[in-house]
This record gives structure tokens, C-alpha cells and sequence, in this order.
């Protein structure tokens, strides 16, 4: 009896395991996963770099939120309550040549100017305040239905944008709103864009907390470089601690010189770009 039990065991493990292996090689193919290597995203942005030419004073007292240069002339528009200015600034004291306080309930963001006209966004209070040059007076208010944080023009329209991915194009008679580029790098939206600066065709645009300035072609509303500033922003918070994010583009055409800073920074610095 027990030959014959062990003779019966051997039989059923050998069928067991014949099964076990008719299993596995008569699988579909659609059963078996596969991992599949992961492919890398080269990104479509060029790095863009920079060299610093010049380091200029600048007021640790200001909350730059626009920084522009007209007619070989530097304007800053500083924000925070009770703290908001529009300014004409001495670029090589840093100090203010011509000031206008806003009222202490409006918190003041961009400017630009176009035709003599100053243009003065407002973060949260949905006006926009326009202005004559050169003796500041307020002529004009215009309602604006976003937040407002940057603005800039190509010599016929005003660009605005509100911290989030899109750019709008407005009317500068009327306010009126003309387009809405949705901005992306590398197909994704590009956030938290806040000052802005036209400069040879492109818009370049701080990304707010972030060291990084966006070069974006406004014909299609995509990011074609990007500029790191963190090196002058760890410089600044070493010299003043005090200080806040990278905020701040302004051109000269005449010149072509184009210069940077940031909120409440001590020091703005004329850059050349690597081309």
C-alpha cells in the first residue's frame, strides 16, 4: 500500500506541474505588462543667461511693482497700502525726483506709458488710473474686471496680466478689452505672471515667487526663454534681508539697455542678455 501512495503522489505533482507550465506559456499577450522605459521631456525653452553691467541704488523702502524707462527717464510704481506711489526716479541715486501717493485704501501695481500718457494698475480695487506727463495729474479711471499686476505696451496696445497664465490686450482709449492670450511653456500653463516689459517683439514677464523672467512671443502666447535671477536675488537678501521676490523689467530702446530689480531690493542692475 504505501509503493502504491507514493507511486499515486508522483503522478499528481507531475500533472500539477504540467499545468502550471501549460499556464504560463499559453498566456495572451495582452496579459503580460510590460515596463515601458520613461521618456524624458527635452524642454522647447531656451536658458537664457545674462551678465550685469552696471549696479545702481535702489530704495529698500519700495514695493516695485513697475519699473519702466520713457524718454531716457525712470518711472517705478511701488504698491501696499498706504505705501503706493508713482515716482519718477534719479536712476544713479535711487532716489525719487517726483512722487504721487495714492490714496491709502488703493494698492498699487504696474505702470507703463504710451503717448506721454501714464498708466497705473490697482491690485485688488479694479481701477486703473491714468496720468499726464510730466506733472503726474490724474485725468482719467478706467474699471477693470481682473486683479491687476503687470502692464506694459508695444506702442499701440496695453498688455495686463492678473498672476495667472493669461495676458490681455486692451484698448489704451478706452480700456476696452481687445484679446486674451493664454501664455504656456512647454505646453503647459505658464503661472503667476506679474511685471511685464515689450522688448524687440516679445514680452518678458517676472513669474511672481519664482527667480525666473519669461520671454514669450505674444504672437501665440508661448514662453521661447527663460532667465534665471537667483544669483542677484541670494546677493540682495545678503546685503538686506528684508527684501522680497525678483519684481521689476524696464528698456531703454534708445540705449537698448535693460535693467532689473525686485521688491524692496537695494540695489537695480542694468543687465546684457546673451543673445
Amino acid at each position: 500500500m504505501k509503493k502504491s501512495t507514493k507511486g499515486i503522489l508522483i503522478i499528481v505533482l507531475l500533472l500539477a506541474t504540467g499545468l502550471i507550465y501549460y499556464f504560463y506559456t499559453t498566456k495572451e499577450k495582452d496579459d503580460v505588462v510590460i515596463d515601458e522605459p520613461v521618456q524624458e521631456t527635452v524642454s522647447k525653452v531656451a536658458q537664457i543667461s545674462y551678465a550685469v553691467k552696471k549696479t545702481y541704488p535702489h530704495d529698500t523702502g519700495s514695493y516695485t511693482q513697475g519699473l519702466i524707462v520713457y524718454k531716457g527717464d525712470m518711472y517705478e510704481g511701488t504698491g501696499l497700502n498706504s505705501a503706493s506711489r508713482l515716482m519718477k526716479i534719479d536712476l544713479n541715486t535711487g532716489k525719487a525726483l517726483k512722487t504721487h501717493a495714492l490714496d491709502k485704501e488703493f494698492f498699487g501695481e504696474g505702470i507703463t506709458i504710451l503717448k506721454d500718457t501714464i498708466y497705473q494698475l490697482t491690485w485688488q480695487n479694479n481701477v486703473v488710473f491714468v496720468y499726464t506727463l510730466p506733472d503726474f495729474k490724474k485725468v482719467k479711471e478706467f474699471r477693470l474686471n481682473t486683479e491687476g499686476w503687470g502692464i506694459t505696451t508695444d506702442g499701440k496696445k496695453l498688455m495686463v496680466s492678473d498672476g495667472s497664465s493669461n495676458l490681455y490686450i486692451y484698448d489704451p482709449a478706452t480700456f476696452s478689452l481687445l484679446q486674451t492670450i493664454p501664455v504656456k511653456e512647454d505646453g503647459y500653463p505658464a503661472q503667476y505672471l506679474n511685471e511685464l516689459e515689450y522688448i524687440d517683439g516679445f514680452l518678458y514677464a517676472n513669474q511672481y515667487t519664482s527667480p525666473y523672467i519669461l520671454k514669450i512671443d505674444p504672437k501665440d502666447g508661448n514662453v521661447v526663454g527663460k532667465i534665471n535671477v537667483n544669483e542677484l536675488w541670494q546677493r540682495v537678501r545678503s546685503i538686506h534681508p528684508g527684501v522680497d521676490v525678483p519684481n521689476g523689467i524696464a528698456y531703454d530702446e534708445a540705449t537698448k539697455k535693460i535693467y532689473i530689480t525686485g521688491k524692496l531690493w537695494p540695489e537695480l542692475y542694468e543687465i546684457e542678455l546673451s543673445k
